[in-house]
């Protein structure tokens, strides 16, 4: 190692020489956190506002998951859904009440949860619509984005997640977000399902139009066909509601949960429905070795807890309503071209001249401040929902030194 090599260096150079190169991320290695504050292996702290996608809605170390966690570690960790385990009952329950559902089937991935909602809703098609053998289909947005598995790539509209993975999955039909006229007209008699996140987060997060979730539900009921909703990132408290199909007082009849379902600790997603839905399966028609596993439902079980409350929810509206006074701020002064989001949440647009949404996010590293690009010239921030007024206001104010406001 050269002299002048700093543990970031040298740490950054091992993961570039030994890791695929699927990502692309900001030269930082983190060491420590806690709360919505971060800190590298140097000693040089840095506010979250990223929060692992979601995953982090309760912040890094949340003092109440970490102890749920370490109790369960002491006990039991792992059995399989060979056996009953004595908090898998209790996990399910407490999730489907939150919901205002019947059943839960737990995987543990987001996107493994999204596979399992296409394939719940085409044997729910097949078992319970009536639709012939091999022709269900499922109608899903532009600008998607639901995972990264061989299928989910195969309807997704982004040419760097879909390009060279071919051949793709078929039964998918895509209609532009938000057009609830295109969506109408591209259900058939075929149509099991109707895919959507009702905010689109790698998008940029995107917010549909005012009534498009209220008119996916009413088309959906009309054509006897189920609305599932990809809450993954936008749900558990991130927009001010449980869920952020309440905005518009709509209820679908799937939810796709993951990311901060785990508390940040363990991967944990569900996908979540009524007896008529998830009652399609049957033993050994879909599983997982680890999907419903003690630990995770031990922090599961806190996070549902916690979000029962409603304080959570509470924190994100109220500081959510601040952050989009503050963004819409430097929206008028030009620096940022286009503000969308929702409670504690915000995708923003860089005007061309303050540079590409990756040469911000490296200044707003350079002050202490972690965000993350998206599609050039957007940055996302969506900090962890226990972020002090003050801490975002530091935050934001970064964002506007690096903006030369």
């Amino acid at each position: 190692m050269a002299a002048s090599e700093s543990a970031t260096e040298r740490l950054i150079a091992a993961a570039e020489a030994h890791s695929a190169h699927t990502y692309h991320p900001l030269p930082v290695v983190v060491a420590s956190a806690d709360g919505a504050w971060m800190t590298d292996v140097e000693g040089r702290r840095y506010l979250d506002l990223l929060a692992g996608y979601s995953a982090l809605n309760f912040g890094h170390g949340n003092r109440r998951l970490v102890q749920a966690a370490r109790a369960q570690l002491e006990r039991v960790t792992l059995t399989s859904r060979a056996f009953h385990h004595d908090r898998f009952a209790e996990f399910c329950e407490r999730l489907a009440q939150l919901c205002g559902m019947e059943m839960v089937l737990p995987m543990n991935t987001g996107v493994e949860a999204v596979e399992t909602a296409v394939k719940t809703a085409r044997k729910w098609g097949y078992r319970v619509k009536g639709v012939p053998d091999g022709r269900a289909r499922i109608v899903v947005a532009d600008g998607n984005f639901h995972g990264r598995t061989t299928t989910v790539v195969g309807f997704s509209t982004d040419p760097e997640a879909r390009a060279d993975f071919g051949p793709y999955t078929p039964g998918f039909d895509v209609v532009p977000y938000g057009d609830s006229a295109a969506l109408r007209a591209a259900v058939t008699e075929d149509t099991v399902a109707v895919l959507l996140e009702p905010v689109q987060g790698e998008a940029g997060v995107r917010v549909p139009p005012p009534g498009y979730l209220a008119d996916v539900r009413e088309v959906t009921r009309e054509r006897n066909v189920l609305f599932v909703a990809d809450e993954i990132q936008s749900g558990l408290g991130r927009t001010g509601r449980t869920f952020a199909c309440e905005h518009e007082g709509v209820v679908p009849d799937v939810y796709v949960l993951g990311k901060a379902l785990g508390g940040g600790i363990v991967p944990v997603s569900a996908v979540v429905s009524s007896r008529a839905v998830l009652g399609v399966f049957r033993p050994g028609e879909h599983g997982s070795t680890f999907g419903g596993n003690p630990l995770a439902c031990a922090v599961a079980l806190e996070v549902i807890a916690m979000l029962r409350s409603g304080e959570f929810q509470r924190r994100a509206a109220r500081l959510g309503e601040h952050l989009h006074q503050e963004l819409g701020r430097l929206a008028d002064t030009g620096q940022l071209t286009e503000v969308r989001g929702r409670g504690l949440w915000a995708g923003v647009d860089v005007a061309p001249e303050y540079g590409t949404g990756r040469e911000v996010s490296e200044r707003l590293m350079d002050r202490g401040v972690l965000v993350k690009d998206t599609h050039g010239a957007t940055l996302r921030i969506a900090p962890p929902l226990v972020i002090g007024e003050e801490d975002l206001d530091w935050g934001l104010a970064q964002l506007r030194a690096v903006l030369g406001g």
